[in-house]
């Protein structure tokens, strides 16, 4: 997984990356537009001024005697552009006062000229000065320039993409530290980790302050929770034993229905706590897998088919995985709609009903307490199914939540899929 985000083309890492060559790229073309400009016009000035010592050579040469074999006489040899220049109502570029002028011919790529030419005695003196190694030259030059930036890419974004590996590499572990915090991990901690305190180590502070707060908070409500707990149950038992002295009546049968359901309600307060805190501590012994759920769903007292495939034996804590199965069974009696399935293959238990289903809110944050998620469900506390997911993390069990495609709630205990705590 790690390797293929490496190749990820909108990772921070190649995004990095792809901005160093951009930048490399815009560097390197400046500098080479430079160079290249810097170079041209060197060349052209050395072209001019050889050009011009060339025809002022032939011009002193040409006093009383033939011009030398160089230089040219004849118009019509010469370009009209030069011609045009080296006329006196033309401006010309002027070399040491002399009325000397040069023209660079470009015209052919190939075959580049510098031209110089001077009026004498009402004649037109010109000479030639080839440009083709200077223009080589230049063209080498430019081809030097390309390669040097294809090599300085091939070393700048492997580079860049190195050097943005290491914040990178931090960021992950923020945010697999995050997740670790969401998924219930609260002693999750990214840590200093030896950084100076820059951006990302600010993020790294913030996650782990957050991660502790909502820590506290959760503590400090689990000890609330718990505190309540025990504290109703003297108060409690009190009440109980005084609905039990009522006379027989209409009334006093309401009185100990709901004195029962309130020390239900206690009990299982006590026993959240107990989950929360990591109290609790499996004792995995061999058990009929089919003969436990028969008798966790015959004590219920509520009915159900249970279909148990073979002969499966487990390797679990029987009470607890009575506990689990005996509050599915009653969530989906008050929470659905009968018929409901109990099925036992292999290790793995399927209680189903045919109600409207689990809520999206459970289906996506898991069950939470005294929450059942949607109306439809039925009034409770949405404390069953938080116990049954606690008992299940204790025996090491996965308890899974779905809704069947026909209709209805589907929860799936599977004992082998988890390690014990």
């Amino acid at each position: 997984m790690h390797f293929l985000s490496l190749l990820d083309p909108r990772s921070l890492r190649w995004k990095i990356a792809a901005l160093a060559a951009v930048a490399s790229c815009a560097v390197a073309v400046a500098v080479g537009v430079l160079v290249h400009t810097t170079t041209y016009e060197w060349s052209l000035n050395t072209g001019r001024s050889e050009a011009f010592q060339a025809v002022i050579r032939a011009a002193s040469g040409t006093s009383g005697e033939d011009p030398p074999d160089s230089a040219i006489e004849d118009p019509a040899e010469l370009p009209p552009e030069l011609l045009r220049q080296v006329t006196p109502r033309k401006p010309a570029t002027w070399h040491d006062d002399s009325k000397a002028v040069t023209w660079y011919d470009d015209t052919k790529p190939d075959e580049p000229w510098m031209w110089a030419a001077v009026r004498e005695d009402g004649r037109v003196l010109a000479v030639k000065v080839d440009m083709g190694a200077e223009r080589r030259s230049l063209q080498a030059l430019d081809r030097h320039i390309v390669m040097a930036t294809l090599a300085a890419l091939a070393i700048v974004v492997p580079l860049a993409a190195l050097v943005a590996e290491l914040p990178n590499r931090r960021l992950r572990r923020v945010a697999g530290t995050a997740r670790r915090i969401a998924g219930g991990d609260l002693d999750a901690r990214i840590g200093p980790g030896g950084r100076t305190r820059d951006e990302i180590g600010e993020i790294s502070a913030a996650v782990d302050s957050m991660a502790s707060a909502l820590q506290e908070r959760l503590l400090a409500e689990q000890r609330f929770t718990a505190d309540v707990a025990h504290e109703l149950r003297t108060p409690l038992m009190g009440l109980m034993t005084s609905a039990e002295l009522l006379p027989e009546g209409e009334i006093t049968e309401l009185v100990r229905d709901r004195v029962g359901v309130l020390r239900g309600l206690v009990e299982d307060l006590l026993e959240i706590s107990r989950l929360d805190a990591g109290a609790e501590r499996a004792e995995h012994v061999p058990v009929p897998l089919g003969g436990v759920v028969e008798e966790s769903v015959r004590r219920t007292g509520l009915p159900a088919r249970v279909e148990v495939i073979g002969d499966p034996v487990a390797d679990t804590d029987p009470r607890r995985l009575d506990r689990i199965i005996a509050n599915l069974v009653v969530n989906a009696h008050r929470h659905g709609r009968p018929p409901v399935e109990v099925g036992v293959c292999g290790t793995t238990i399927v209680v189903r009903d045919h109600g409207p289903g689990f809520p999206g809110t459970l289906l996506d944050e898991g069950p939470r307490r005294f929450r059942t998620g949607a109306a439809e469900r039925g009034r409770g506390h949405g404390l069953g199914l938080t116990i049954a997911l606690g008992q299940a993390r204790v025996i090491g069990a996965v308890l899974d939540f779905a809704n069947a495609p026909e209709g209805g709630a589907v929860a799936t205990v599977r004992l082998d899929a988890g390690p014990r705590s």
